[in-house]
């Protein structure tokens, strides 16, 4: 795929400007063209990430020392706040060491599809496709329910969940609907959403910022010392989308693991 899928372009008359588009999104296939295992530019950026991800933590675990170095203290930084802030934080000890490689791998494998956004020659993030956030949702809505019918039975689990505790009994019909919308369909879909959704604006966004730089510096008119600005505004929202990849890394993984908590629960 050339630069011009994934960043507004100029026409050869240099006079049109074409902002980024939802067009972005849809690349042309690479491989496997017509079939399931079709491969696009986005679906690279994926297995890229993946694999970078993976041989990070693979060398920086390989050889542990009691006195760590750089690297590896780096790792074990990251290791240890998803474990003391997310798993042992919302779920407890015996629960967060249950769930602990689960959430771990949810947040690292987010937070390598969410940068690539900010990498160049990549300029797109991982999960700005609906696939990636949708496998991410339905890992938390298996895992939730999973943890629910495993602490407390299919029964227990289904009831605790669709009628909290005090609820008058004529009020129980219209409650439970209310709760199962809430909890099996609201609870997977606002993540998938929240978490699309911000990949999305923000890889339009910098796309905008950055085509307008290049559409302004070569307009040679009036618009040219505009170029400037933009470009400062482009490198401005790159260090926001680095803190918004951090963020929606963090609140997926913590929102998975309250679902979790309140799965397993006695009374919700």
């Amino acid at each position: 795929m050339t630069q011009a899928n994934t960043i507004a372009h100029i026409t050869a008359d240099a006079n049109t400007f074409h902002p980024p588009s939802i067009s972005d999104f849809f690349p042309p296939e690479l491989l496997f063209a017509g079939t399931p295992f079709a491969v696009t530019r986005i679906t690279l950026v994926q297995l890229l990430a993946t694999a970078v991800m993976v041989l990070i933590i693979v060398l920086g675990t390989r050889r542990l020392t009691v006195v760590p170095g750089r690297f590896q203290s780096v790792i074990e930084l990251g290791f240890g706040f998803i474990r003391e802030q997310i798993a042992f934080q919302v779920l407890g000890e015996k629960d967060g060491k249950r769930f602990l490689p689960l959430l771990t791998a949810m947040f690292l494998t987010i937070l390598a599809l969410n940068l690539t956004g900010v990498i160049p020659f990549l300029n797109i993030p991982g999960t700005s496709v609906a696939g990636a956030p949708l496998v991410f949702a339905l890992t938390a809505y298996v895992a939730f329910v999973y943890a629910g019918i495993r602490r407390h039975g299919f029964g227990h689990f289904l009831k605790n969940s669709l009628v909290p505790s005090g609820v008058p009994i004529y009020l129980v019909p219209i409650i439970a609907i209310v709760e199962l919308i809430s909890v099996f369909v609201a609870r997977p879909v606002s993540l998938f959403l929240r978490l699309l959704l911000n990949m999305i604006v923000g890889h339009l966004m910098l796309v905008l910022f950055f085509s307008a730089t290049q559409f302004f510096f070569f307009s040679f008119n009036l618009l040219t010392p505009l170029a400037a600005g933009t470009l400062a505004l482009g490198f401005a929202f790159t260090l926001f989308e680095v803190f918004v990849a951090l963020l929606q890394a963090y609140v997926f993984t913590i929102l998975t693991a309250v679902y979790i908590q309140l799965a397993v629960a006695e009374e919700h």
